[in-house]
């Protein structure tokens, strides 16, 4: 056990780094299941227009993380080797990357949005309106395609400054975000006071504002603190890449990250898509469920950010010996505090879905997703942190095989075929289809002993450095 237990000052370097981001990603989701309760009780075809949609912009955000991420491989370990003209060159290429991937997105949605909503419409025991359904999810995605901008950029300054270990501004701009969308949620969904009753389109236009405002905060704090973040000295008299630094990181980060992200994130849309096989109230309960999950998850999805981050800059600083022994550790670290939040969460697991205006089944149906989640919380703690310790060595081929390929090879197909040539119902449906994450587990841990993640690939000869097992 001493291999996977560190003292307190180990931990903490990651904890200083991941509770900023918890606490953000917390109060975020929150707010998310507080807005989603509001929307929630204006009715059934309404939340579930929402949540489609949501699903669909799950693809673009995480095509926009996996695209910073793959630059943020190469700003963590700059920013452990102290070469602040890397970071500075690192940063433009994650600007002018998401500038490029929001347009091409953009574009997607409004020329084949229709077409995408629609797949997720399927008859349902509860009668639910699917013309309905459409049209609030067509309304609320016109509106919500003008945050994409805020969002991108917004995400591309955070991601810096976490890998500079500074968390704390993000997490202040996004508190103030998600308070800001909470108040404008309540006014604009209900019509309170002088505001119009919106519905859908009132929340699509409350996270907007937000989304706006919150980029706001984080470019000037960044901007007015260049005596600590002395990459943003003279960061826009230009936005050449050297071609060099272009290529690796086009290569070992943003090919195989951005299509893993968007293929995996693909990949969950179609599990969602094949679970709304059993009728549009599947979606409904989904919807309720994944806003509950979230916000437990919170724990382990910032653990894993800290993770990457502290890893990243050991390898950086060619620490390859210490960052192998850390691994395991901060993997098992994440893996018991899911133990514990997992099992909070279980306990819960019947009570969120009676906030919503729904049917009966809607909420039984949520109350066990929910359940089935807590219960393998522990597995997808350490799958989180598994993926982010592979990440920072580099080697993002193996991550693209690990995570998307294990997705489209193995959950996406069971999903399918278990959807379409069986009559299996939804719920063990959905175990089968969640549980095979475990298999998953016990592949990454296996690479993770082999130490083949260890590199440093901001070395001055460019060659990653690894050592033997």
């Amino acid at each position: 056990m001493g291999k996977l237990i560190g003292s307190w000052s180990f931990y903490k370097k990651t904890l200083m780094i991941a509770i900023p981001v918890m606490v953000q990603n917390l109060i975020t989701n929150f707010v998310a299941l507080i807005d989603n309760i509001m929307v929630g009780q204006v009715g059934t075809e309404q939340m579930s227009g929402v949540a489609i949609v949501n699903q669909l912009f799950f693809v673009y955000n995480l095509t926009i993380f996996g695209a910073i991420s793959g630059a943020g491989i190469f700003c963590a370990q700059f920013f452990g080797k102290g070469d602040i003209e890397g970071v500075r060159n690192t940063f433009r290429f994650k600007i002018l990357t998401v500038s490029v991937l929001t347009g091409i997105g953009i574009a997607v949605f409004l020329l084949f949005g229709d077409n995408l909503i629609t797949m997720y419409l399927h008859d349902a025991e509860e009668g639910i309106d699917l013309a309905a359904t459409f049209e609030y999810a067509k309304r609320y995605m016109l509106i919500m395609l003008i945050g994409l901008v805020p969002f991108s950029f917004e995400q591309a300054y955070s991601s810096t400054l976490r890998e500079g270990e500074i968390a704390t501004p993000p997490m202040a701009a996004g508190i103030v975000a998600v308070v800001v969308n909470t108040v404008l949620n309540y006014l604009l969904i209900f019509g309170i006071g002088i505001f119009p009753e919106l519905g859908v389109e009132g929340a699509a236009i409350a996270t907007v504002i937000s989304r706006f405002i919150q980029v706001t905060i984080v470019i000037l704090w960044t901007h007015t603190h260049s005596n600590r973040l002395a990459f943003v000295r003279g960061l826009y008299k230009s936005f050449r890449v050297p071609k060099e630094l272009v290529s690796r990181i086009t290569v070992k980060g943003l090919i195989p990250l951005m299509a893993n992200e968007c293929l995996w994130s693909a990949g969950v849309s179609a599990l969602v898509q094949n679970y709304s096989l059993r009728g549009i109230d599947v979606v409904a309960g989904l919807n309720i469920a994944n806003t509950v999950i979230n916000l437990f998850n919170v724990m382990f999805i910032a653990f894993g950010s800290g993770v990457s981050v502290v890893i990243g800059q050991m390898l950086g600083a060619n620490e390859l010996k210490r960052a192998k022994e850390s691994a395991p550790k901060l993997i098992f670290f994440s893996a018991m505090l899911c133990v514990v939040v997992g099992g909070i969460m279980a306990c819960f697991s019947g009570l969120f879905p009676l906030a919503y205006n729904t049917s009966e089944n809607v909420r039984s149906l949520a109350s066990v997703f929910i359940l089935i989640s807590a219960v393998l919380m522990p597995v997808h703690g350490a799958l989180h942190c598994t993926y982010f310790t592979l990440r920072s060595g580099g080697k993002t081929l193996i991550t693209f095989l690990f995570d998307c390929g294990f997705s489209w090879g193995v959950s996406v197909p069971l999903a399918f075929c278990l959807a379409n040539f069986t009559d299996m119902g939804i719920i063990p449906l959905y175990l089968c289809c969640q549980s095979v994450e475990a298999v998953k587990c016990v592949i990454g841990l296996i690479l993770i002993k082999k130490g083949i993640w260890l590199s440093n690939i901001v070395s001055d000869k460019n060659e990653a450095k690894v050592i033997d097992n």
